[in-house]
């Protein structure tokens, strides 16, 4: 069995997989018992299982863990933690922004990417990153007021 190493909320891991091509988001829910990314679709379509790897958001779903092995992988779950959550995440909390919160990993993790890019993007800028990414319980105006807040705390 061939072992993947890569690097996981800042610290170095490795993790033994049978498939190459095995989704990194299995990896990441199986093996380190990280959770913030959920199955969605599966095809990369729907955006809850975003993670950040060497800064970019990329669909654990669709990325093999052989080709994570060498990068940096963030997760949501190394972005805060719920007694002290950063900045992204506590305006995602003051805007009451998830209602299911199913999509909430995936649009926090790619607004992360854009505030990592852009300091302070327009609100067109916001939907446009955020256009990839579904929420079916309607809660796009409080998504895009969050990222919004979060930019102002720059």
């Amino acid at each position: 069995m061939a072992s993947y190493a890569f690097r996981l909320n800042g610290r170095s891991v490795s993790a033994e997989s049978w498939d190459p091509a095995q989704p990194l988001l299995y990896l990441l829910r199986n093996a380190f018992s990280l959770h913030g990314a959920k199955f969605g679709c599966g095809l990369g379509q729907c955006g809850t299982c975003t993670v950040m790897m060497d800064g970019k958001a990329v669909r654990s779903c669709q990325t093999r863990v052989d080709r994570a092995a060498g990068h940096a992988i963030t997760t949501i779950e190394g972005l805060g933690a719920p007694a002290s959550p950063n900045r992204l995440q506590s305006a995602f909390i003051a805007e009451q922004a998830a209602q299911c919160g199913y999509c909430t990993n995936g649009m926090i993790m790619t607004a992360k990417a854009l505030l990592d890019r852009e300091k302070s993007p327009s609100e067109a800028a916001i939907k446009h990153a955020l256009a990839g990414n579904l929420c079916r319980c309607g809660s796009h105006n409080r998504i895009v007021h969050a990222v919004r807040r979060a930019s102002v705390k720059l």
